[in-house]
């Protein structure tokens, strides 16, 4: 058998480590968060195989490439080409598309430009992004926006007063000097003051070079009304100052269905062109699962090449579980589980062989149903003889492995080492905590506790739900279950909070927060710990903020200096100045309790809880540490959180609160078995509290310790948006129709 052979891995808490992984097979790493999985695989295998792939491109091509940074270990030798799906979000712009990113949709408008009636050109015109094909009124987007003027202007100021409410055109601005040095205005005349004209001038002009400007206006610059030139500069651009302005733009922006296209995208023409009755956009409007059905039945053996082609392409996606997806959905309203698997269906297809496949965590956002294909979907890769590494916390996903490599024992300090490595029959007799649970008995909750009350949704129909009413108990823990896209969190993320108000969503969305929010600036700590600082030595407690007196010069208290090389990678190397703390100096010179500013925020929780174990605010750290976010340290920025994690720091809030509606989407994701336990002692407790809690969830150690369980299907798309069950889970193992209960009895080792 053949080795990929790792020396000496030290990248973050890797300790040295040295090991060999079987190639040819699937291998998954296990252990809990913080243990060293994601250092091991992404930052050490991923990114060695990413960076030797790159040096053989050419300059120009490796600054398009992706980027993993420099490992450190000794040596890594029998490294395949690496393929790497993780679950960074799809993202893109509002014209990428599931068709656009799974290239199904270049699929549909070669079949309409060469069956559909009339003839109205070839395959590119049938793209949205196309100048023939695009609906002239929103440029091929689907939805118009408008500038709300009102909230846009204050006109009970003047120009220097600040009457443009939008950053960049307040005073001091480089846009708002285009307005002031125009020689068009009284820049100290209030607005509500102005004539028709200058309104007009002001608002609506055409771009020009003005007759009189006054001095200081540039030789090249040019005069453009404020609503172009916002439309111009904001809403008809992807740029990275349209992301940083999205807040503002918010706030002024009105944005509806295209009333032209009514949302499909393209012109008259394109749409006159059908297969059957139905124009391209009506068939990107179906669910896949519908459209494979669609193009199925369409006969034409002249262009039965094209028909396969793209049958295959839509079958790969019911496969991987997504066939409730449509190809006009946006990627950047995609999950990360969803992003993942559609990274999956791309490779599918091939047939390229002794490729290293890379996968974090592919079970996120799947039903036990849906792993069945999954399962198969990672075989069928193995079986090209490809090698496959896998870090994951599923136990089913852990169950198809050839080889598992255990990481621990603990998070952070306490990981690093390698606890097994093995068969999974093996991992019975091993010991750490992913041994421990696979050797535990299952059991299900026998005594669910008994509803105060009834939330009663009715008539529940959108989306994919067929009219359905519910009723939700009050002041238990209630699990809502169902295959992806079987209506779930349509139902209670949409539909609840629609009919109830007051019910809280505790999703994984981004937290709140600048680009410099860290972990202990998010809990309020921060200025608790500064003031421990500026006690302990007599001094400001501003000096001990990056963002404040303490911040270091060179790099204002980001800590990095970051480097263009033009076509070769970006370098980001620690400030030369700050050494990468982000602070002067001086200010670390500054310590309490034996440790400076910077040392303090490289603790972890777990780490900051004893060394702050006097101090009246670790209540707080304990909260963290109960969800099982001990690993995670004091500085680490709101950005770099995963999905899971931040809907934990969202749910650690709402302790001490009591008598609310909260409904979680997946709060297990990203969670190990052992911690899965954690955070049912917190939703135990927040249901003592006399809160009303509604998990979405696929974990079967949740639902099988539910109160109530709502089983949403039977299937996804179509086939799903019913009720399927409601009641106890002893209950639920008794039916014969359900998919949560054929694979909860497998779960529990029961036979139905």
């Amino acid at each position: 058998m053949k080795y990929i052979k790792i020396k000496g891995a030290r990248q973050n808490n890797l300790r040295n480590l040295s090991l060999q992984i079987p190639k040819n097979q699937v291998t998954v790493f296990t252990g809990v968060s913080g243990s060293g999985k994601s250092s091991l695989v992404f930052e050490t295998i991923g990114a060695e195989a990413q960076r030797q792939i790159n040096e053989t491109q050419s300059s120009f091509v490796r600054n398009r490439l992706q980027h993993l940074g420099v490992a450190d270990v000794d040596h890594i030798a029998h490294l395949n080409v690496p393929v790497i799906i993780d679950q960074k979000r799809l993202g893109g712009n509002a014209r990428s598309t599931v068709g656009t990113a799974t290239d199904i949709y270049a699929s549909l408008r070669l079949l309409f430009s060469r069956l559909g009636q009339p003839f109205v050109g070839y395959s590119n015109v049938f793209s949205f992004n196309h100048p023939q094909g695009m609906c002239t009124s929103c440029e091929g987007l689907g939805f118009v926006s408008a500038i709300n003027t009102e909230a846009l202007i204050d006109t009970t100021r003047s120009l220097n007063e600040g009457a443009i409410q939008f950053p960049t055109f307040q005073p001091g601005g480089y846009r708002w000097l285009r307005y002031t040095l125009s020689g068009y205005f009284d820049n100290d005349k209030k607005l509500r003051d102005y004539t028709p004209e200058e309104w007009d001038m002001l608002l609506h002009a055409d771009t020009h070079k003005p007759p009189h400007p006054a001095p200081g206006w540039g030789k090249t610059m040019e005069y453009q009304g404020l609503l172009p030139r916002l439309q111009r500069d904001f809403l008809k651009k992807d740029s990275k100052e349209l992301k940083l302005r999205q807040q503002a733009l918010a706030s002024i922006v009105t944005t509806t269905t295209c009333p032209s296209c009514k949302g499909q995208r393209l012109n008259e023409t394109i749409l006159s062109c059908r297969i059957k009755d139905r124009n391209i956009a009506d068939c990107a409007a179906m669910p896949i699962d519908e459209l494979h059905t669609f193009i199925q039945h369409i006969k034409a053996p002249a262009y039965d090449t094209v028909l396969q082609e793209l049958l295959k392409k839509l079958q790969n996606m019911v496969t991987i579980g997504l066939q409730y997806l449509t190809l006009n959905r946006a990627t950047n309203s995609l999950s990360g589980g969803e992003s993942q698997r559609i990274k999956m269906v791309r490779h599918l297809g091939n047939s390229l062989e002794n490729l290293l496949y890379i996968f974090d965590e592919p079970s996120i956002g799947l039903h036990p149903k849906d792993l069945d294909n999954l399962g198969t979907i990672i075989q069928d890769i193995k079986g090209k003889e490809n090698t496959v590494l896998i870090v994951e916390h599923d136990p089913d996903l852990v169950k198809i492995a050839d080889h598992i490599i255990d990481m621990g024992p603990g998070s952070g300090a306490q990981g690093g080492d390698i606890v097994y490595q093995g068969s999974f029959k093996g991992l019975a007799h091993a010991e750490g905590k992913t041994a421990a649970y696979f050797a535990a008995p299952r059991s299900i909750n026998q005594q669910p506790r008994q509803p105060a009350g009834w939330y009663q949704l009715k008539k529940a129909k959108l989306h994919n739900l067929k009219n359905i009413s519910v009723a939700i108990p009050q002041q238990v823990l209630t699990v809502v279950t169902g295959v992806a896209g079987s209506g779930k969190s349509t139902l209670m993320s949409k539909v609840l909070p629609q009919q109830y108000p007051q019910a809280k969503i505790i999703d994984q969305s981004p937290l709140r927060g600048s680009i410099r929010s860290n972990l202990l600036t998010y809990l309020g700590l921060a200025d608790k710990v500064r003031q421990l600082f500026a006690h302990a030595n007599k001094v400001n407690a501003a000096l001990f903020s990056s963002n404040s007196d303490g911040a270091c010069p060179n790099c204002k208290g980001q800590g990095i200096a970051k480097i263009d090389l033009a076509f070769m990678d970006d370098i980001e190397a620690p400030c030369e100045v700050c050494g990468g703390s982000g602070f002067k100096p001086e200010v670390l010179a500054y310590t309490y309790e034996g440790k400076n500013i910077a040392e303090v925020l490289q603790l972890t929780v777990a780490g900051a809880r004893t060394f702050f174990a006097e101090a009246n605010f670790v209540s707080g750290l304990d909260i963290l540490i109960e969800l099982g976010m001990n690993y995670m340290t004091l500085g680490e920025r709101l950005s770099d959180f995963s999905g899971g994690e931040r809907q934990r720091l969202k749910l650690s809030s709402e302790l001490g609160n009591a008598r609310s509606l909260l409904v979680l989407d997946e709060p297990s994701t990203g969670l190990h078995p052992s911690d899965t336990q954690k955070l049912m002692v917190l939703l135990n407790r927040l249901v003592h509290q006399g809160n009303s809690l509604v998990v979405i969830e696929h974990n079967l150690d949740i639902i099988a310790q539910a109160d109530w369980v709502i089983d949403i299907g039977p299937g996804a798309g179509k086939q799903g948006g019913e009720l399927v069950f409601s009641g106890t889970v002893p209950d639920l193992l008794q039916q014969p129709h359900s998919a949560t209960a054929l694979y909860l009895n497998k779960h529990l080792n029961r036979v139905m």
